[in-house]
């Protein structure tokens, strides 16, 4: 399944305008089955990595020193550069103000609202450090989600086992809660153990291995129920990645399903769509037919 076929699915607002321009300006920016559409995703990428690169190296003091003009720039073109691309978003859809509503619209506006808050309310910076409104342009890289079909694969398979985790993160609450108690009455203020949340506090970062060691506990009791927690975290870390490795590998079995394609040589059964030759006899494949049940 392309990006083009999920964002259909998923987002009634990305159809596109009826008029022709708007029409063909849609099919470049939000289709990448087209060669102007994948160009168009592969310039951006790049521009987006670079702009990222630019923030991270400009918080440098000495590279800024010498290089700041110059990532002054930079940066400025690329905000030109993603301001045009919101811009044009938001004319070749049908419901623009719901697309800039979404999760994507708001990560697109996120990326270039830093840089022009900063140039047209100077005096934000006595409420708040321009530095900080300036790394906020790092959120630019969550617009990598958009255009790499993985991302979008793991964010689904994260979705879809919400519920799993949910119990699983309970689970973990009601164990570092009861030991985090049991800690505070076996420990008591005199250990460090001054209350139940910093006790729990405690619990936390000994089940998942953490172990500041900021709070230890001094009694045999205590670092018996401690060795205990390190077992049980050293065990349960892995759970909520089994959860989601086992949804992320179901939805990739599922987007390679096996169809009714047939070798014309020895008549075996069962290829993929993206299959170009028998698995059995090596023999070229007719093209996928898009009837062909599965």
């Amino acid at each position: 399944m392309t990006r083009t076929d999920v964002a259909s699915k998923s987002s009634a607002f990305t159809a596109a305008a009826d008029s022709g321009w708007r029409h063909r300006l849609f099919t470049i920016i939000f289709e990448s089955d087209t060669p102007a559409g994948r160009l168009f995703d592969i310039t951006l990428l790049w521009l987006i990595v670079l702009s990222v690169t630019v923030v991270m190296l400009d918080s440098v003091a000495s590279i800024h020193a010498e290089w700041g003009a110059l990532f002054g720039a930079l940066e400025w073109l690329f905000t030109a550069v993603f301001t045009a691309e919101y811009v044009l978003r938001l004319l070749c859809v049908k419901q623009p103000w719901r697309y800039a509503r979404s999760g994507l619209g708001i990560i697109d506006l996120v990326a270039i609202a830093p840089t022009w808050l900063a140039l047209f309310f100077p005096e934000l910076h006595v409420l708040i450090d321009v530095r900080v409104l300036r790394m906020l342009r790092v959120f630019r890289i969550l617009k990598l989600g958009a255009y790499i079909d993985e991302f979008r694969d793991l964010h689904d398979a994260v979705v879809n086992s919400r519920r799993k985790i949910g119990a699983f993160i309970s689970f973990v609450l009601v164990v570092v809660i009861v030991m985090g108690t049991l800690m505070y009455v076996i420990e008591g203020p005199e250990n460090g153990f001054t209350s139940v949340p910093s006790s729990v506090y405690w619990a936390i970062t000994t089940m998942t291995t953490v172990g500041f060691g900021d709070i230890t506990p001094k009694t045999d009791l205590g670092r018996l129920i401690a060795s205990l927690m390190m077992l049980i975290g050293w065990g349960t870390l892995a759970v909520p990645t089994g959860i989601v490795s086992v949804e992320y590998t179901a939805r990739r079995t599922r987007s390679i399903a096996p169809t009714l394609r047939t070798c014309q040589r020895c008549h075996s059964i069962g290829h993929t769509e993206s299959a170009k030759y028998c698995r059995d006899c090596g023999v070229e494949l007719a093209p996928y037919a898009a009837n062909e049940s599965r």
